[in-house]
């Protein structure tokens, strides 16, 4: 391990933990992240950043120099569904777009509590078809998405799987909330071991959220979704994460119904790591391992 992860997991449990723990605004925590992505996160200068809209709503593309225009990476950032934008998430996106050799969109979704579930699902579908309307096929596109977002794209395939829609050509997600009654075990072993999130407040998290929806709905906590049929599903966590059950028991959920899936636990990294990839090894050779399997999804090899 990196003396930069050492450093990072520090920084993040000394500063950005206690202000999650202690954080009284949703606006607050918002701008910070904001902030935090203008100042730490920088993407690669060839990488071509762009408004315009995808369905009913904006969406921020990102198109390096040498894509494949065939082929797209439909991305939703993470951010218990209260804070983060495609802003916050287009660097390290940008660097996985570039490696792996495609476009990549990130729509804006609304946010909790403002916009209670299932409105993020829905605009997460909603981009999905558009995608698909406009003319690219169901199979060259990749869903992907970190924490909140990781669970928001595998609620999406659950719903494709249940109308018996297209399916995408694979889907991956990192360190993905997966499960809104929080009953991995998880949760409280790896409490005081989680450097970035409190687990003091995952179901005020919740509440906000769901707004009085059941939080064993398939939609809202995909750990209870059928994905017979779904296509292969790449998955990477942290052992030390709160969140790390709900990684576990979903891949484990998904092999039980025949998906082909890949799980990679990684030694001691915080929540979301690949988005510190300006300062940190492990992040970028996360990040490089999943553009390979990216490539891999059309036939590519994963060097080339």
């Amino acid at each position: 391990m990196s003396w930069q992860r050492s450093a990072i997991n520090r920084w993040l449990r000394l500063v950005e933990k206690p202000r999650l723990a202690h954080a009284t605004s949703h606006d607050s925590l918002r701008n910070r992240l904001e902030r935090n992505a203008r100042f730490f996160f920088r993407g690669p200068r060839d990488v071509l950043q762009h408004w315009r809209d995808l369905g009913d709503g904006a969406a921020l593309w990102l198109e390096p120099a040498a894509a494949d225009r065939s082929r797209v990476l439909l991305y939703f950032h993470g951010g218990a569904y209260i804070f983060g934008s495609p802003r916050t998430h287009a660097a390290m996106v940008g660097v996985l777009a570039k490696a792996a050799g495609v476009r990549a969109v990130l729509p804006a979704y609304p946010l909790a509590p403002e916009h209670p579930f299932p409105a993020a699902v829905d605009r997460a579908e909603d981009a999905y078809h558009t995608l698909v309307a406009a003319g690219v096929s169901p199979e060259n596109i990749v869903l992907g998405g970190d924490s909140a977002g990781g669970g928001l794209v595998l609620a999406v395939l659950g719903r494709l799987i249940g109308a018996g829609a297209a399916l995408p050509g694979g889907v991956f997600a990192l360190s993905p909330l997966t499960d809104m009654t929080f009953s991995g075990a998880s949760l409280q072993a790896n409490a005081a071991r989680d450097v970035m999130l409190p687990a003091t407040r995952v179901t005020e998290m919740a509440e906000q959220y769901l707004a009085g929806a059941a939080a064993q709905d398939p939609q809202a906590s995909p750990l209870f979704a059928d994905f017979t049929g779904a296509p292969p599903v790449w998955f990477t966590a942290g052992d030390t994460e709160i969140l790390l059950d709900d990684t576990r028991r979903i891949a484990a959920s998904m092999t039980a119904q025949g998906v082909s899936v890949q799980m990679h636990i990684a030694g001691d990294l915080p929540h979301v790591w690949p988005i510190f990839h300006n300062t940190l090894p492990e992040a970028r050779a996360t990040l490089d391992d999943l553009a390979g399997w990216i490539r891999s999804r059309w036939g590519a090899a994963p060097g080339s």
